[in-house]
């Protein structure tokens, strides 16, 4: 088991018992973000300053997803702070581990809408594709395997300045995360989506605008 060799190989193995409860009384919760969640409860409890940062850079892409939950579930940290601690995991090599990071604080991102978007919007510029696209697919209306955002289901155009500069991203993992963005939006206001497909189509003529405006209008066009 992971868990078990990872926390032998840093000499905590005092921590597994109290993990390995916590799963055996799962409802909801899934199994990597109790163990992220618990790990961090512990890290706290005994101020042990060592091991998150070993677990976020350990070479198993399992531990590095604990390693988000530590961070996601963590209400001390500032949104600023979480945000930032959460960059690494968000241009992870890993995809997996992406997806974690962005589950991992899309609760705060909801609870926080109008100061994530403000911090996300400068994502935007990154010339990583995965930081761009984390600001798009952390922030969509519906998603997939998570809550939805009831905020920008009825009004998407607060995330305007996320998906502006966007439009015209030359990475298709990119493009597809703000395609499938709008096409979420559109189930609950298509006008919005079709004002602005419209738009972007009459100032940016080009095969990468015209992929995402294709994606965002698959429900619609049905």
């Amino acid at each position: 088991m992971l868990l078990n060799h990872v926390l032998q190989q840093f000499d905590r193995s005092e921590y597994l018992p109290f993990v390995l409860a916590q799963i055996n009384n799962l409802e909801k919760k899934t199994v990597n973000e109790t163990i992220g969640t618990s790990l961090s409860g512990l890290a706290l409890a005994h101020k042990d300053t060592q091991l998150i940062p070993y677990l976020s850079v350990h070479p198993a892409d399992l531990a590095r997803c604990w390693a988000t939950y530590t961070i996601g579930r963590n209400e001390a940290l500032s949104t600023g702070e979480k945000l930032a601690q959460i960059k690494i995991f968000a241009a992870d090599e890993h995809f997996g581990v992406r997806e974690i990071a962005w589950m991992a604080v899309r609760p705060h991102i909801t609870r926080h809408l109008t100061e994530s978007i403000g911090i996300l919007h400068q994502w935007t510029a990154s010339p990583d594709d995965n930081i761009r696209r984390f600001a798009s697919e952390a922030t969509r209306p519906r998603g997939v395997w998570c809550a939805h955002i009831e905020a920008l289901k009825e009004h998407p155009e607060q995330a305007i300045s996320i998906l502006e500069p966007l439009h015209t991203d030359p990475a298709k993992y990119v493009q597809d995360s703000v395609g499938n963005w709008l096409n979420d939006a559109s189930k609950t206001q298509p006008q919005f989506v079709r004002d602005l497909c419209a738009a972007w189509a009459q100032k940016s003529n080009t095969k990468q605008t015209l992929n995402i405006i294709k994606r965002a209008m698959r429900t619609i066009e049905k």
